[in-house]
């Protein structure tokens, strides 16, 4: 099991049920999956862009992601319809546990002139994205061996009803928030 769920499920649990004012464990919010997205618009030039996003993702999260297509063309950006244009994956369980335990404890301090995530990134519903800009924050990512510094984008789906119990759940996760 991973380290971060054992946490959540011995201490994080009891916390929030204190906290909040749950009656039963199964009130309180827990994390549903994270999606990591990548969108690599220089891969309607170069496709070897695409290949590289693929995969340095698949060597962030462990698993591999899925090609996304572009809906539209656009002909001012060269690109058509049905054209891959980047990658994404969707963590779920243990992996993604691990992940976010990766993510708040190795990448995130990597993070030049880092002083917390903001706050005010919720969607009114619960989950929470952010994105980052460089993906060598990772220490799975060989800095040699890259080309092109692409971002990312990070959400994390949780069953909180609101954003006040997914910041309380994030926050108890280890989720560095900066300070209001």
């Amino acid at each position: 099991m991973a380290r971060l769920k054992e946490r959540y499920e011995k201490e994080i649990i009891p916390k929030i049920m204190e906290v909040r004012g749950f009656k039963n464990k199964f009130q309180v919010p827990k994390l549903s999956k994270m999606v990591i997205n990548m969108g690599v618009g220089e891969a309607t030039q170069n496709v070897k862009a695409l290949d590289e996003a693929i995969e340095e993702l698949t060597a962030i999260t462990g698993q591999k992601p899925l090609t996304t297509k572009s809906k539209v063309s656009i002909s001012n950006f060269k690109l058509r319809q049905n054209m891959p244009i980047g990658a994404k994956v969707t963590l779920r369980g243990d992996r993604m546990y691990e992940f976010l335990d990766r993510f708040i404890s190795l990448a995130l301090p990597r993070v030049r002139d880092f002083n917390g995530v903001p706050r005010n990134s919720f969607d009114g519903r619960g989950n929470y994205s952010m994105g980052v800009k460089e993906q060598i924050i990772f220490p799975e990512v060989k800095f040699e061996k890259v080309l092109v510094i692409m971002g990312m984008d990070i959400t994390f789906v949780t069953t909180a009803k609101n954003n006040d119990d997914a910041l309380i759940l994030l926050e108890s996760l280890g989720m560095p928030f900066r300070k209001k």
